[in-house]
This record gives structure tokens, C-alpha cells and sequence, in this order.
């Protein structure tokens, strides 16, 4: 294996922070949770424009229609994804909402299990109970402290389940794919959905005060390119165990900074089972080597 020029543990460590901060960004937007979306896939694409038309035009060639169509659907998907996913954090806390969007390799092993077959283990299950637990624990721990509470878990569920039917759908193309066409193929996808959707929702694309055109850009810089490309940089220095497990911190990393930017403070159903989603994840994806290599090709 090549040496990496600078331990890649470093970069590890900056992708988690990155992605803990896209639920901090959001929370900061005082724009609706289409618009945020919108803006963070456009200037995502505006950023990669350059280097993909440079670079890459020419592997579009390569794409069937089945192709084109799955990269299209799991452009939609995910465009829902972060519709439902920014909503919920204007309901339930940063760490509630993180934790259970945290569940995509439990929806992932659901998808791979009906669509490709994977083999079920006594281990997986036992990892897949306790991480419905803890997000048992967390709902009903948010239902008791609010209805809105309750409806932001929920928002958060469906949005795991829709970005973990993106990767189900692009697991095949990127076979063929680089990770830049691929991804600027569904990002562009994406961005044209969330288009449509805040023109049927009758939302303002404008103006906005300085500081939300300032989030959405970090939106697209910080979690999206810096978090995702780090990653997938790592993954070809080190075991992709790691990288699958770094991210697990990532609902930590964004509690952390809740707690010192909104002063939200877990009560202790969150904090309990939010360790217990975590502990049960941990344990899923360590057993599911396959599920893990799928996630890392399709960051």
C-alpha cells in the first residue's frame, strides 16, 4: 500500500468535524429547509463545475439509459433526503436528529438484504435491536418532551431511509463512474429537484441576509467537499473499518457543538440512547465488511 505524505488519521479526524458541522450550518440558515438544500447542492455544483468539465465530460459517454435513470433517482432521493433532514432540525435537537440519521447502514442492510440478497447473521440482528432501541429511546424521550420533538425524530427516520435508498441506487453506476462524475451527475440531479420543489412550495430564492448566503456556501465547502473528499481519500491508506467507524462520531461531534453554539443540552433518554444507537452501529459495522465497503464507495 502507498505511503500517505501526511498521516491520514489527520484527515480522518477533519472530515469528522466537517460533517459534524452541516446540522450546526443549518440550525445558523434562517432560510427554509428547501432553500438551504438548494443552495448548498448549487454552489456544491458550481464549485466542482470547473475541474469536472476539465476533466471528466468525457466518461459521460460511458452511461446507458439504466444508468442515467438509477443516477437520476438517487439524485431525487437525496434531494428529499436533505429536505426532510433540514426540516426535522427545526423540531427536535441536533443530537436527536443526528443519532437517528446515523441509522443508514441499519436502512442499508434492509435494501441489500431485499435487493441483493445479503446474508443475514444472528450478530446483525443483535446489532440492528440495539440500535432500535436506543432510537425507541430517543423518540420516546422527545415524544414526552414535545409533539414537535417527536415529528423532527420522525423527519430525521424518512431521511435516512432516503439517503440510504441514494446509495442503493448508485451502488451499480459508480462501478463505472469516477467519484467526481458520479457525483456531479447526482448533484445536479439533486439541485434541479430542489429547484422544482421551492417553486411548487412558493419559496423565496432571495435575497437573504449575508450570513445565511455565508452558511449555505460552508454548506457546500465544509461537510460536502472537505468531509466526503477526506474520506475518500483515507479509504486508500487505511482499513475501511476506520473510516466506517469515524463517522460514527459524527452525531458526537455535532452534539458537542450544540451544546456550545445553542446551549442545547441532552436530557438523558437522548444521551442514553444515543449511545446506544452508536454502540449498536459500532457493532453492525464491524460484522457487515460489505455494507461497509458499499458506504465508502458511495460517500
Amino acid at each position: 500500500m502507498e505511503k500517505p505524505k501526511i498521516n491520514p488519521y489527520i484527515p480522518i479526524f477533519i472530515g469528522v468535524i466537517s460533517v459534524s458541522l452541516s446540522a450546526i450550518f443549518v440550525k445558523l440558515a434562517n432560510a427554509e429547509a428547501g432553500i438551504i438544500a438548494f443552495y448548498r447542492m448549487l454552489f456544491s455544483v458550481l464549485i466542482m463545475a470547473p475541474l469536472f468539465f476539465w476533466k471528466y465530460t468525457k466518461e459521460l459517454r460511458q452511461l446507458s439509459k439504466r444508468d442515467w435513470l438509477f443516477s437520476s433517482i438517487a439524485g431525487i432521493f437525496l434531494a428529499f433526503h436533505f429536505i426532510l433532514w433540514f426540516e426535522s432540525l427545526n423540531y427536535t435537537s441536533v443530537a436527536s436528529s443526528t443519532v437517528l440519521v446515523t441509522l443508514q447502514p441499519l436502512f442499508a442492510f434492509v435494501g441489500t438484504y431485499f435487493f441483493f440478497k445479503e446474508k443475514i447473521t444472528m450478530k446483525t440482528i443483535f446489532a440492528g435491536a440495539i440500535a432500535i432501541i436506543g432510537s425507541v429511546l430517543i423518540s420516546w424521550g422527545d415524544f414526552k418532551l414535545s409533539g414537535a420533538a417527536f415529528y423532527g425524530d420522525i423527519l430525521a427516520l424518512i431521511a435516512c431511509a432516503l439517503v440510504t435508498a441514494y446509495l442503493l441506487f448508485g451502488q451499480d453506476v459508480r462501478k463505472r463512474l469516477s467519484l467526481v462524475t458520479y457525483t456531479m451527475l447526482v448533484y445536479v440531479v439533486s439541485t434541479i429537484t430542489l429547484f422544482v420543489y421551492v417553486l411548487i412550495k412558493g419559496e423565496s430564492f432571495g435575497p437573504y441576509p449575508t450570513m445565511d448566503w455565508v452558511w449555505f456556501i460552508l454548506l457546500a465547502i465544509v461537510p460536502n467537499l472537505f468531509g466526503h473528499t477526506l474520506f475518500n481519500w483515507a479509504i486508500k491508506y487505511v482499513s475501511t473499518n476506520v473510516v466506517s467507524i469515524a463517522i460514527l462520531f459524527e452525531p458526537i461531534g455535532a452534539a458537542i457543538l450544540a451544546l456550545l453554539i445553542f446551549k442545547e443540552y441532552l436530557i438523558v433518554t437522548q444521551l442514553i440512547g444515543g449511545l446506544i444507537v452508536i454502540m449498536g452501529i459500532l457493532l453492525f459495522v464491524i460484522d457487515e465488511k460489505k455494507i461497509l465497503k458499499f458506504f465508502s464507495k458511495n460517500a
